[in-house]
C-alpha cells in the first residue's frame, strides 16, 4: 500500500490518460445520468407540474432502490443472465441489460405527464432507479476488478468525474432541453416528454462502452471449489440435487460476502458500517429539494442549467480530479473528513441564499460550491468503499456499502418536503448542515480503531 500510494503521487495527473481510467469516465457517465432523472430533475419537473413539496418529498423514496440493491447483488456477482451474458460476459451482459432497461423506462417516462398520470410516472421511475441500481452495482465489481489497488483513487476519481459530468447533463441539461422544446419560465409537458427522450439517447454511451471493453479476468476457482465442497456436504446429509445446488449457490453469493466482510473487520465492521450509513447523510437530504428551492426562488430553468452547464462542469473536474489527487497524497480517511466538512458548509451556503433572494451570481456560488465539495468527498469515499472489498465477491460487497450509503439518508430526506413546508428552507438547510458534522466523529473512530488494530492500509489513510 505505501509503495502504491508514492507511484501515485509520481505519476501524479499523468495517471488519468491510462486507458482503464479512460473506460471508467465513460462508465461513471452511464452511471451517473439515470439518478437524477428520478431524483433532482424530476423534482424539479414535479414542482414546475404543481405537485406538491410534500408530494415531491415522498416521492423521492423512488430512489431507495439504490439502498436496496444488496438484496440482488449476490444475483447480479455469481448469476449469468441468459442470453446476454452468454454472448457478452457475465459482467458486461448485465451490464447492458441494465441499460437498455434504463432506455426504455425513460422513455416510458417521457411519455407520462405528472398532471394526469402521476401513477403511470411513478412505476416508470422505479423502473428506472431499480435497472439503475443494478447498473451500479456491477460497474462497481468491474471497476474493482479492472486494476490493483495503485489505480483504484484515479480510477475512482475518473468514476466520479463522469458520474458528475452526467449528472450535470440530466440536471442543467434536462432543464435546458425541457426549456427549448417547452416554455422556460411556465409548464409545458412538451419540453420535458422532449428532456426525457434525450436523455434516453445519451445512455448509449454506456451502451457503446460495454461492447467495445472486456470481459475481466478473476479466478473464482477458490469460491466455485467451496460451492462444490458445501453441496457435496449438503448432498451427504440426504438433500437433493437441486436443493443441495441451490442451497450452495446462495451460501457462496449470498453469506460468504458477508461472513467475509465481518471476519476481515471483527467488531469494526459494524462502526465502519455506520460510517458509510452516514457520510453522505448531508448533501442527500438537501438534494432532493434543492431544485425545488431554485424553482420557489423564482430561477428559470435556462438560468439554473446556464449556471450548472458551467461552473457545474468546471468545478465537477476540479473536485474529482482534485479529490484523487489528494486521496493518493494525503490518505483516504483526511480527505474523507475533509468532504464531510465542505458539503456542511455548502449547505450553510444555501442557507444563507434564503436571505439573499433571487440573486445569480449567488447561485452562481452556491452550485460551483456544491460541485466542488461533492467531487472531492465522493471520490475520497468510493476509494474507501473499494477497499474494504474483497476482489472475490467484489458485486455482493461493494453493493452492500453503497446501500447503506444511500438507506438511512435517502429514507430521511422523504421527510424533506414536510420540513420545509413547516420550518421554512432557512431552517432546514441549517439543519442538513448539522446532521452531516456527526460523521467527522466517525472518521476519527474509525481512524483510531485502524490503527489499533494494525491495519497498514487504514493506518495509512488516517
Amino acid at each position: 500500500m505505501e509503495q502504491s500510494i508514492e507511484g501515485n503521487n509520481k505519476q501524479g495527473w499523468r495517471v488519468y490518460l491510462e486507458k482503464k481510467v479512460l473506460i471508467m469516465l465513460a462508465l461513471g457517465f452511464s452511471s451517473g445520468l439515470p439518478i437524477l432523472l428520478v431524483f433532482g430533475t424530476l423534482s424539479f419537473w414535479l414542482r414546475e407540474a404543481e405537485v406538491s413539496r410534500t408530494d415531491i418529498g415522498f416521492f423521492s423514496w423512488v430512489a431507495l432502490a439504490y439502498g436496496f440493491k444488496w438484496i440482488w447483488s449476490p444475483l447480479i456477482d455469481r448469476f449469468p443472465i441468459p442470453i446476454f451474458s452468454h454472448l457478452f460476459g457475465r459482467r458486461r451482459g448485465w451490464m447492458l441489460f441494465s441499460q437498455i432497461l434504463i432506455i426504455l423506462s425513460l422513455c416510458g417516462m417521457a411519455i407520462s405527464n405528472p398532471q394526469v398520470d402521476l401513477v403511470q410516472l411513478a412505476i416508470f421511475a422505479v423502473i428506472v432507479a431499480f435497472a439503475s441500481a443494478s447498473q451500479d452495482i456491477v460497474i462497481d465489481a468491474y471497476r474493482i476488478e479492472l486494476a490493483t489497488e495503485r489505480l483504484q483513487a484515479a480510477l475512482a476519481a475518473a468514476y466520479m468525474t463522469g458520474y458528475r459530468l452526467a449528472m450535470i447533463m440530466a440536471g442543467a441539461g434536462a432543464l435546458a432541453f425541457a426549456a427549448w422544446f417547452g416554455s422556460d419560465t411556465g409548464y409545458d409537458v412538451t419540453g420535458w416528454k422532449a428532456a426525457y427522450f434525450i436523455m434516453a439517447g445519451f445512455m448509449l454511451v454506456g451502451i457503446v462502452t460495454a461492447l467495445c471493453i472486456n470481459e475481466p479476468n478473476i479466478d473464482s476457482s477458490a469460491i466455485d471449489n467451496t460451492e462444490r465442497e458445501y453441496r457435496q456436504q449438503l448432498r451427504n446429509k440426504g438433500m437433493g440435487a437441486r436443493q443441495a445446488r441451490l442451497a450452495a449457490w446462495f451460501y457462496t453469493a449470498a453469506l460468504m460476502p458477508f461472513k467475509d466482510f465481518f471476519s476481515r473487520y471483527g467488531r469494526n465492521a459494524l462502526l465502519i458500517l455506520a460510517l458509510i450509513g452516514c457520510y453522505r447523510i448531508s448533501d442527500v437530504v438537501m438534494g432532493v429539494m434543492a431544485n425545488a428551492f431554485y424553482v420557489d426562488m423564482g430561477f428559470s430553468k435556462t438560468e439554473v442549467a446556464s449556471v450548472s452547464k458551467i461552473y457545474g462542469v468546471i468545478m465537477t473536474l476540479v473536485g474529482a480530479g482534485l479529490g484523487g489527487v489528494l486521496v493518493s497524497k494525503w490518505g483516504t480517511l483526511r480527505i474523507l473528513a475533509l468532504g464531510a466538512i465542505l458539503a456542511a458548509c455548502t449547505n450553510l451556503l444555501f442557507m444563507l441564499f434564503t436571505y439573499i433572494g433571487n440573486s445569480l451570481p449567488m447561485l452562481t456560488i452556491v452550485i460551483s460550491a456544491d460541485n466542488l465539495s461533492a467531487g472531492i468527498a465522493t471520490a475520497a469515499f468510493i476509494t474507501y468503499m473499494s477497499s474494504l472489498t474483497n476482489v472475490a465477491f467484489s458485486a455482493t460487497q461493494y453493493a452492500l456499502f453503497s446501500s447503506i450509503m444511500l438507506l438511512f439518508p435517502k429514507f430521511i430526506a422523504g421527510f424533506s418536503g414536510v420540513y420545509v413546508d413547516t420550518f421554512g428552507y432557512n431552517t432546514f438547510f441549517f439543519t442538513t448542515a448539522l446532521i452531516g458534522l456527526p460523521v467527522l466523529l466517525l472518521i476519527y473512530l474509525v481512524a483510531i480503531k485502524s490503527e489499533n488494530r494494525g491495519d497498514v492500509s487504514e493506518s495509512l489513510s488516517s
